[in-house]
C-alpha cells in the first residue's frame, strides 16, 4: 500500500472517529485529523505548517464574521421583519410567485455570508409563522425553510463550499455567479412550487397579517433599509465598477452596513448583538480552521498530488458515484474539503467552474443528513418539533430532484458551459 494511501486512510479514519463516534465538533475534527496524517506521514507535529494551514481562509471567516454581525443587525433594527411583511402583502394575490419570493427571502442571509445555519435562524425564523397561518403543516414548514437555507449557501455571490474547494485546488473565486446560480435558483423555485401546490390551498391573509409587526416601517420609513441598500450597491459596485467604488473588501463593507444600522431603525445594542452573532458563527470559524489545516496537510505529505493523479484513472461510472455520495458525509464543509477537491481532479476534462458549483451542491446536502442533520435541528426548533428527523424525511423529493439536477448539469457540463459563458 501507497504511503499517501496510509497518510490519507489514516486521516480520515480519524475524523470519522472523531465526529460520528466521539462526538467532536467537526472543526476539531479535522484538526485532530490534520495532526494525525502528519504524524503518520513522518513530520512530527509540524507547528509552522498547522499555523500557516489554519489562516488559510482567514477571508473568508472574516466575511462570515462581519456577514453574521450584519444580518444580525438587520433583524434588530426591524427591516428583516419589515421585508417579510412587504412581500407578503404585494404577493398574497398569487400564493405560487409569494412562495417563490419566500424562498428567495430565506436564501438571502446565506447568500451574503455563506451560512445556511443564518438562513434559518433569521429569514427563517420570520416566515415559519407566516408559512403556518397559510395553512402549511409544521413539518413541511421545517423543510421548507431547511432546503431554502441549502440553497442559500450554494447561491452567489458568496459560496463558502466553493471558497473551501478552490484553497484545495489553487482556484481563485472568480467566474462563479453563473455556474451558482444555475444549480441554486432552478432547483429552489421548484421547491418553492413543489410546496405551494402540495400543502398551501388558500389561506386568510388577514390572520396571516396579525402574525407580523408592521408597524416598524412606518415608525422609520426608507431609512430603516438604509443598510442593506449600502451593502448590495457596494458590492455591485466593486465587482462590476470598480473603477468608481474605492475598494474596501468585504469584511469592511459588512462592518460599515452594520453600523449604519444603529441609525436606521429600532435601538439595540450594538456589542451584545455583535457577540450574538459570533457565537452563533464560531462553530463554522472552527471548522474553516481545520480545513485549512487538513489541506496543508495533504499538500505537505503529498497526499494532494498522489490523489489528482490517481483521479485521472477512475472509471466514469465511479466518478459520478461519489458526486452521489457527497452529501452522506453529515457536513457541506467537511465534504467540500474530503471530497469536493479530489473530485474536482477527477472532473478534469469538463468544465471547472460548474464541475465545482455541483459539487457544492452536493456537499451542501449534507447539512440535512445525520448524524449531525444541523439544519433540521435547527428548522425543527423553530416549528417546535421534537423529532428532527421528520423533517429530514419530508425533505426527500426536493433533495432528489436537487441531486439529480446537479447530477445532470454534471454530465452536460461543457455543453451548459458553451451557453451560459
Amino acid at each position: 500500500m501507497n504511503r499517501e494511501l496510509i497518510i490519507l486512510l489514516g486521516m480520515l479514519a480519524t475524523f470519522a472517529v472523531s465526529i460520528f463516534k466521539l462526538k467532536v465538533p467537526a472543526g476539531i475534527s479535522l484538526m485532530l485529523a490534520a495532526v494525525v496524517g502528519a504524524l503518520i506521514g513522518g513530520e512530527g507535529l509540524p507547528l509552522r505548517h498547522l499555523v500557516e494551514g489554519g489562516f488559510g481562509f482567514l477571508e473568508a471567516i472574516l466575511i462570515i464574521a462581519t456577514a453574521m454581525i450584519f444580518m444580525k443587525v438587520m433583524e434588530a433594527t426591524g427591516a428583516l421583519a419589515s421585508i417579510n411583511a412587504g412581500i407578503l402583502k404585494t404577493f398574497y394575490r398569487w400564493p405560487t410567485l409569494l412562495l417563490m419570493v419566500i424562498v428567495v427571502f430565506v436564501m438571502f442571509p446565506g447568500m451574503l455570508t455563506g451560512l445556511s445555519s443564518t438562513c434559518i435562524l433569521t429569514t427563517g425564523a420570520l416566515v415559519a409563522p407566516v408559512l403556518l397561518a397559510m395553512g402549511m403543516p409544521k413539518l413541511a414548514v421545517g423543510s421548507f425553510i431547511a432546503m431554502a437555507a441549502i440553497f442559500g449557501e450554494v447561491a452567489p455571490p458568496i459560496s463558502i463550499p466553493v471558497m473551501i474547494i478552490g484553497g484545495g485546488v489553487d482556484m481563485p473565486y472568480i467566474g462563479f455567479a453563473k455556474p451558482l446560480f444555475l444549480v441554486s435558483f432552478p432547483a429552489a423555485i421548484f421547491t418553492a412550487v413543489f410546496y405551494r401546490y402540495r400543502y398551501i390551498k388558500s389561506f386568510d391573509i388577514e390572520q396571516v397579517l396579525s402574525r407580523l409587526d408592521t408597524t416598524v416601517y412606518h415608525k422609520f420609513g426608507i431609512k430603516l433599509f438604509l443598510p442593506l441598500v449600502f451593502v448590495v450597491i457596494y458590492l455591485v459596485g466593486e465587482i462590476s465598477f470598480h473603477d468608481y467604488f474605492p475598494h474596501l473588501g468585504v469584511p469592511l463593507i459588512f462592518m460599515i452596513g452594520a453600523l449604519l444600522g444603529i441609525f436606521s431603525g429600532e435601538k439595540f445594542n450594538f456589542l451584545n448583538v455583535s457577540r450574538q452573532a459570533l457565537r452563533n458563527a464560531m462553530p463554522v470559524m472552527a471548522i474553516l480552521v481545520g480545513v485549512g489545516m487538513f489541506l496543508q496537510i495533504l499538500t505537505l505529505t503529498g497526499v494532494r498530488g498522489y490523489l489528482a493523479v490517481k483521479a485521472l484513472y477512475l472509471p466514469n461510472e465511479i466518478k459520478y458515484l461519489a458526486a452521489l455520495l457527497m452529501p452522506f458525509m453529515g457536513s457541506a464543509y467537511a465534504s467540500a474539503s474530503v471530497i469536493g477537491v479530489p473530485l474536482v481532479y477527477v472532473f478534469l476534462g469538463k468544465n471547472v467552474l460548474i464541475v465545482t458549483a455541483v459539487l457544492v451542491v452536493m456537499a451542501s446536502l449534507g447539512d440535512l443528513m445525520p448524524p449531525p442533520s444541523l439544519l433540521c435541528a435547527y428548522a425543527a426548533q423553530i416549528v417546535k418539533e421534537k423529532n428532527h428527523f421528520k423533517i429530514l424525511r419530508k425533505s426527500a423529493v426536493p433533495i432528489a430532484v436537487t441531486m439529480l439536477f446537479g447530477l445532470l448539469i454534471l454530465v452536460f457540463s461543457e455543453e451548459i458551459a458553451a451557453v451560459i459563458f
